[in-house]
């Protein structure tokens, strides 16, 4: 009988969450590249909406849902000159999210394919990341 009950809690726990331990994560970054923004969201809640910059002509900004791979509070470039990539958070091989000072391009396609945005804005992304933990983040490029 106590068997029963535990499989029914079970089935009962595939029904809700889609599979046994299935958990939604925390933290949300959704990057709209046809608008060049990034939507931040924590617990289904709206944190904050920042202009970005994504591929311009010539590259790529893959499209697609990610999670954080690896942090790095400041990274340089080995492959486009050693260029500073402060608050990275690495989603896809060797793109990333992070802060530029070219903030005058913001909201425009100028990158080589990171997913670019104000340095503070990218601050405040890597410590959510940080604090929500890489396994409880999700990453959603879009059109």
């Amino acid at each position: 009988m106590r068997m029963t009950v535990l499989a029914a809690a079970a089935a009962a726990a595939i029904l809700l969450c889609g599979s046994v331990g299935a958990k939604a994560a925390s933290l949300v970054a959704k990057v709209n590249v046809g608008t060049q923004t990034m939507t931040v969201s924590q617990n289904g809640h709206v944190l904050y909406r920042w202009k970005v910059s994504t591929a311009r002509r010539g590259y790529v900004t893959p499209r697609g849902t990610y999670r954080p791979q690896r942090l790095h509070r400041m990274w340089y470039s080995r492959k486009y000159e050693m260029s500073p990539m402060p608050y990275s958070v690495f989603y896809h091989g060797g793109y990333a999210i992070h802060g530029t000072g070219a903030v005058k391009s913001l909201g425009r396609p100028a990158s080589h394919g990171c997913v670019r945005l104000h340095t503070a804005n990218a601050a405040t992304f890597y410590a959510l990341v940080k604090q929500a933990g890489m396994g409880n983040t999700r990453i959603v490029v879009t059109n």
